[in-house]
């Protein structure tokens, strides 16, 4: 059995403080699954405090915010992913795949079999 070639992504933008990784990806398909940065932060692990913090850096450096909230009302608020996030998740995932495959195709013939 080959060993599995596995990595993550992790990107700096020039110019910018926006840093976009396999965390804040998490983050961001969190919360457009669950509807809520709480929720998200729990299921992730962290506290509300830490997720605000990379929604609100990541909403900073994009040209339109990825996470819209909405505060208060009879269901408390809520967040969802605009436009805008939903495509930074499907870009990020997207070069993911792409990069895993140059990578196996670089690495695997090199590595030892068990």
């Amino acid at each position: 059995m080959r060993p599995e070639v596995r990595f993550h992504i992790r990107g700096d933008t020039r110019g910018s403080d926006l840093a976009i990784g396999p965390g804040k990806v998490a983050l961001l398909e969190a919360i457009r699954d669950m509807g809520s940065i709480t929720s998200a932060a729990k299921a992730l692990g962290m506290s509300y405090r830490r997720a605000w913090l990379l929604v609100d850096e990541t909403n900073r450096c994009l040209v339109a915010p990825a996470v819209a909230t909405a505060s208060g009302g009879a269901r408390g608020g809520g967040s969802a992913l605009t436009t805008t996030g939903s495509e930074l998740v499907r870009r990020y995932r997207a070069l993911e795949r792409e990069t895993e495959a140059a990578v196996k195709r670089k690495l695997q013939p090199i590595l030892r079999t068990s």
